[in-house]
């Protein structure tokens, strides 16, 4: 006969047997079921009705001894219930709010490799942005700014004993006997190594913090993960003080700010085009009265080289950008997205800005 998958696997379940003598009603069973239909009393060969014996435990009693003979008692099980279930919630989060330069910041106690730590919405490295080994304090790479949100996120590290693992033929009266302590699955952040990440973490889309645009010369998102292949930076409403066009400039460990090779162009009845090499534009010309809203897409193209796409409307008709351009290679992994403006003195005074990775 055949099947669709692997072919079917038996067993036999669990069993004990012991020795009665007349006298004695109580027996030590090998494992503990749930109650009593949960398990299958046979003297002699004849099937006992659960009325005639309790369980309470490994705790096997009868309410009359059973007859003298060899191995003349047998119990088997038909289901024994897990132990050892942790019932504790299984994630602790905490929310600290950075003074000028902190880096020290003490969570609830936690286990080594079973935590994340976020900076205004941004997943942290392990190891290159923070230390987190003692169980008792998370330490930052780099001094926070003040008022930070810094998230620690923990997770319990449970188990659940006599559990029965995924793999073929498990089910056994051997392995369920032994009563095999197997531990939980886990949450933990991706194990990452150079630009290798697991396919899990890979998967994941993480949305920043949205940042208002209402000030400054320059809008910047810092602890980006090296794993991180795609980056979309989005605009709401955004303006700037001045007519100088806007651009993107990335870095590791440090912004650059120069070596790009970019192209805006704006269409409003007639094409204005532009060309910078000091960040991966997104527009081809800049009114100082609009409002600017859309997305660049910066993505990785091979080792530390990434290319853009972007499209921005305003609010004033027929004002459409669109751009695109290359940086140069950085020095390492990207972990920083700095937006500001060609001139670099325009200030920004209206909207919002924030990006996502993935």
């Amino acid at each position: 006969m055949s099947y669709i998958g692997a072919s079917p696997t038996q067993t036999a379940f669990v069993f004990d047997t012991f020795s009665g003598d007349g006298s004695t009603t109580a027996f030590t069973m090998s494992v503990a079921p749930a109650n009593t239909a949960s398990v299958l009393v046979a003297v002699t060969g004849v099937l006992q009705d659960p009325s005639t014996y309790s369980v309470s435990g490994t705790t096997l009693t009868f309410t009359q001894a059973p007859p003298g003979g060899t191995g003349n008692v047998s119990a088997r099980y038909l289901g024994i219930p897990a132990s050892g279930v942790t019932t504790t919630a299984y994630r602790t989060v905490t929310t600290f709010t950075a003074t000028s330069n902190q880096t020290t910041f003490s969570p609830p106690s936690y286990t080594a490799g079973f935590i994340n730590v976020y900076r205004n919405g941004v997943l942290l490295t392990p190891t290159s942005d923070y230390t987190a080994t003692n169980g008792t304090t998370v330490v930052l790479a780099t001094g926070a700014n003040t008022g930070d949100t810094v998230i620690v996120e923990s997770f319990l590290v449970s188990s659940v004993l006599n559990a029965i693992p995924a793999t073929a033929g498990a089910v056994n009266s051997t392995y369920l006997a032994s009563n095999l302590t197997l531990t939980s699955p886990t949450l933990t952040s991706p194990t990452i190594s150079g630009a290798v990440v697991s396919a899990m973490a890979s998967s994941v889309l993480t949305q920043g913090t949205a940042q208002a645009s209402t000030s400054g010369t320059s809008i910047t998102f810092t602890g980006i993960p090296s794993w991180a292949k795609r980056i979309t930076v989005m605009f709401n409403g955004v303006s700037t003080s001045g007519t100088s066009n806007v651009q993107i400039q990335i870095g590791s460990g440090s912004t650059t700010t120069s070596g790009y090779s970019s192209q805006g162009v704006q269409t409003t009845g007639t094409t204005t085009a532009s060309v910078a090499t000091t960040g991966l534009l997104l527009t081809g010309a800049v009114n100082a009265t609009a409002l600017y809203s859309g997305i660049c897409t910066i993505t990785n193209i091979s080792g530390n080289t990434w290319i853009s796409s972007g499209t921005f409307a305003s609010n004033t008709a027929g004002n459409i950008n669109y751009s695109g351009g290359s940086s140069p290679a950085l020095s390492g992994a990207l972990d920083r997205v700095v937006v500001t403006t060609v001139n670099g003195t325009d200030t920004f005074d209206a909207g919002s800005i924030n990006i996502q990775y993935e």
